[in-house]
């Protein structure tokens, strides 16, 4: 029997979630191996814990769950200390950064193995190996290293999330308590984070998750999620979720299904979803949905030209006036659609690039029109490693690459970047950001988001009146004033920390 810790970088400047993928691989390990659990967005100091876990213990393993952006910083900084002062310690990393980054994560010299998806399964096999002296060579969705070349096992489907063990809470509650996890948000005073599928049926080729699912989705059944939520509710409290998922709302019937189940808990709760998918779903189905407690539903809108869609892959449907039908249609049942756009893509010009921004500034605008209370989320395009897409050949044929080195992915610049603020991609010129930061700026200022719940009707007020003239005319250049006001007013966009 190993001795494991797994540890959760921080993730956010406040409102900590539960950890819902650290569970996951605990749950693999649970009654199998002795395990620690370290939240770095419970901790201060997090290395401090660490050293003192291993200080008491001796650590077999380092399990470490990895995003791009402010998890990366920490998982980097912890990663190479225990490499420096705990040498023996087995260091395995899972998330969607090492996943589609898994050279220049294995080459840092400070991760021995990268769980490329789901780790139910390969992460108690890696242990036994770990403990047995045995080959990593069967292990499924792992990589690695073996005589300084890459070695990419073959990857698992989707398990089917209703035969995996329960996410083990009560172990979780030993070592932070689970009530300190239910914030409040927008959606309410005690908010839940819950995954309940894997994957994606869709293949974006800007999505960060493909190449880890590869247009595969499984899901728990409408009855385990009630169930799931039912105990997190009784044992600990919650009275709003956070569907974690990125595609909830992918089947219409389990929807449904699990709206009837918990419409009679009185629980507010979000998900994301696709346009195209939802504007199938029947007036009855939306209308219940609301009555259930759906508040607000995140939807990727992109853009309002079909000819970008195609050149993302979005696939599907989905279609410009769709987005805006649409809009105007969920209007009707009290749900608030938050649409995100990404503006930014490469185009065959630079006048092409910089058309498309003017073209999708005015389709949000539209959108604004068609259902004011539509929640606008702008980002500037960032590339990701899906390398067979046509989208990942013109980046590559414009001059874009990613860092060559670990270290480089957390300098504050390629930090900015993998939150979408701060752009490398050589066809966006420093004219075209300003003006989406700018448009944005003024936007937000127009239609401050609801969600930030520490914002008052009379700052909105002041805000709206203070940026109608320009919201109105169009011109968005130096708006000073409202970003002194957002400043002031500590203004939070939920395209950074969310709810």
């Amino acid at each position: 029997m190993l001795t494991v810790l797994l540890f959760n970088p921080r993730s956010a400047k406040s409102k900590p979630r539960i950890p819902n993928s650290i569970l996951q691989v605990a749950a693999s390990i649970h009654s199998k191996h002795n395990y620690f659990i370290v939240d770095g967005n419970m901790e201060t100091d997090p290395f401090e814990k660490i050293k003192d876990y291993f200080s008491k213990n001796k650590i077999d393993v380092f399990g470490c769950t990895v995003m791009p952006g402010p998890q990366l910083k920490q998982a980097v900084t912890v990663s190479k200390q225990i490499r420096s002062l705990f040498p023996a310690t087995k260091i395995v990393w899972g998330g969607y950064f090492p996943s589609n980054q898994p050279q220049v994560t294995l080459e840092s010299g400070f991760v021995d193995v990268v769980v490329n998806g789901m780790g139910d399964i390969c992460f108690p096999q890696l242990l036994k190996a770990f403990e047995t002296g045995g080959s990593l060579h069967d292990i499924p969705n792992i990589i690695y290293k073996k005589e300084n070349a890459l070695v990419n096992n073959i990857k698992d489907g989707i398990y089917d999330l209703n035969e995996l063990p329960p996410l083990p809470y009560k172990e979780l509650d030993r070592f932070y308590p689970v009530k300190n996890y239910l914030g409040k948000t927008y959606l309410g005073s005690e908010t839940i984070a819950y995954h309940s599928s894997f994957g994606c049926p869709f293949t974006c080729s800007f999505c960060g998750i493909v190449p880890i699912y590869n247009g595969r989705w499984k899901a728990r059944s409408a009855q385990g999620i009630y169930e799931d939520i039912k105990f997190i509710k009784n044992n600990y409290g919650g009275n709003a979720i956070e569907f974690h998922d990125n595609n909830f709302f992918v089947s219409e019937k389990r929807t449904v299904e699990f709206s009837q189940l918990i419409r009679t808990e009185d629980m507010t709760w979000w998900g994301e979803a696709r346009i195209d998918t939802m504007d199938k779903y029947k007036d009855e189905s939306l209308a219940l949905i609301r009555e259930a407690g759906c508040k607000m539903i995140f939807f990727g809108a992109e853009t309002g030209n079909d000819a970008v869609l195609k050149q993302m892959d979005k696939g599907g449907t989905q279609t410009g006036e769709q987005v805006l039908k649409f809009a105007e249609r969920i209007a009707k049942f009290d749900i608030i659609p938050e649409y995100s756009f990404v503006l930014g893509l490469p185009g065959k010009s630079e006048e092409a690039v910089n058309r498309q921004i003017d073209e999708d500034i005015a389709f949000i605008k539209k959108i604004k029109g068609a259902n004011p209370r539509t929640e606008i989320i702008i980002y500037v395009y960032s590339p990701v490693p899906t390398e067979k897409s046509e989208l990942y050949k013109q980046i590559v044929s414009s001059g874009f690459t990613f860092p060559k080195v670990l270290e480089d992915w957390i300098s504050p610049v390629w930090e900015n970047f993998d939150l979408r603020k701060n752009p490398l991609t050589p066809w966006l010129k420093p004219y075209m950001i300003d003006k989406i930061r700018n448009f944005e700026t003024v936007l937000n200022g127009y239609f401050p988001t609801v969600s930030d719940i520490r914002f008052t009707p009379y700052k909105k007020k002041i805000l709206k009146l203070y940026s109608a003239p320009r919201y109105k005319t169009g011109f968005y250049d130096f708006p000073i004033g409202i970003k002194a006001l957002q400043k002031m007013w500590r203004y939070r966009q939920p395209e950074i920390e969310g709810f």
